[in-house]
C-alpha cells in the first residue's frame, strides 16, 4: 500500500463530513471519491482518523458493520434515521452517491 498523504487524510475526512444525516457511503464510495487506490486505504484513514466525524455512515459495501463496531454503530445510525433491517443497512435506501 502506498503511503498515506495527508491531504489523503483530509480529503477522506471531508468527504465523510459530507455524507448526509441518513446516509451512509461505503469505503470503496469513499477511497473512488476521495483518488485513493483501494477501499483499504480509506479502511485505514477511517480506523486512524475519525474519532471527531461522523464515521459510522462509512460501512462495506454489504451494509454489515465489523463484528467489533457492531452495536455502537447502528445505534448511531438507527438515531441518524438510517434503514436498517436483519442487523444490515439497506444500501438501495440509504446509500449516499459523492459527485
Amino acid at each position: 500500500m502506498a503511503a498515506i498523504t495527508d491531504e489523503d487524510v483530509e480529503r477522506v475526512r471531508a468527504l465523510v463530513v459530507s455524507v448526509p444525516t441518513g446516509s451512509v457511503t461505503t469505503y470503496g464510495d469513499l477511497a473512488a471519491a476521495a483518488g485513493l487506490s483501494s477501499p483499504r486505504v480509506a479502511a485505514t484513514i477511517m480506523r486512524t482518523d475519525s474519532a471527531d466525524i461522523p464515521w459510522h455512515r462509512v460501512l462495506p459495501v454489504s451494509g454489515i458493520p465489523a463484528p467489533h463496531l457492531r452495536e455502537r454503530q447502528l445505534s448511531a445510525l438507527r438515531a441518524d434515521g438510517v434503514p436498517i433491517t436483519d442487523g444490515r443497512v439497506v444500501m438501495r435506501v440509504a446509500r449516499h452517491r459523492f459527485d
